[in-house]
């Protein structure tokens, strides 16, 4: 992969299944510039556990926080998969710098709930991370089917205002997007997010039990 970035001259994120020692195994994905170098491995933070989506039996949460690396082209973050859905993700990566958060993904059919696709929901809910935080996301999914799943497509590439610039459905394909990261600052010049945060009235969320309020 290293080498392959380098003869494109492309960035290249590499989602694979590390063995990190015995019975240790992350969810992974290695990043390469565009000159081959490795630049590092962000690994999955939230695991999730439901039915055919088992992957507490598979991998342990992530060690590695959430890194943003200086390609050749731009600032970029990764979540994958279930980290997407989190938006404390989204918000740290933005805050470290990234203007585009990629998030490699693997997620279809909810085999209790049969008659319920989440793709919309999906689509909204990884796009307003880029409302949120005024970055691109470029959001990618599996298609096909395996073991009575379907997985269903959908990866698209949206702007700071949450804007679905491409799409595929569910099908394979190769998504070609130019942006303008100039758009990330008019994006947050009006949507003054970043500057209005009140850090210092959040600490509930570092809770793990809920708090109930009793009026």
């Amino acid at each position: 992969m290293s080498e392959l970035a380098k003869r494109l001259e492309v960035v290249l994120i590499v989602p694979f299944y590390e063995k990190a020692g015995r019975g240790i195994y992350f969810n992974s994905a290695a990043v390469f510039d565009a000159d081959g170098k490795h630049l590092g491995t962000t690994r999955k933070n939230h695991i999730a556990d439901g039915p055919q989506y088992h992957e507490k039996y598979y991998f342990v949460p992530g060690n590695t926080g959430y890194p943003v690396y200086e390609t050749r082209f731009g600032k970029i973050g990764i979540g994958i998969c279930w980290d997407e859905w989190f938006p404390e993700v989204a918000r740290i990566l933005a805050l470290q710098g990234a203007e585009i958060l990629f998030y490699p993904s693997a997620i279809g059919s909810e085999p209790d709930h049969p008659n319920l696709s989440t793709r919309r929901i999906w689509e909204k809910a990884i796009s307003t991370h880029g409302i949120s935080n005024g970055v691109f996301i470029a959001a990618v999914n599996r298609v096909g089917q395996e073991n009575h799943m379907t997985f269903y497509g959908g990866s698209f590439v949206s702007n700071p205002m949450g804007e679905i610039l491409q799409s595929l459905d569910e099908e394979e394909g190769i998504l070609l997007q130019e942006i303008n990261k100039r758009e990330i600052d008019d994006a947050r010049n009006l949507l003054q997010f970043l500057r209005d945060r009140r850090p210092d009235t959040y600490g509930l969320i570092l809770r793990q039990e809920a708090v109930h309020i009793v009026k």
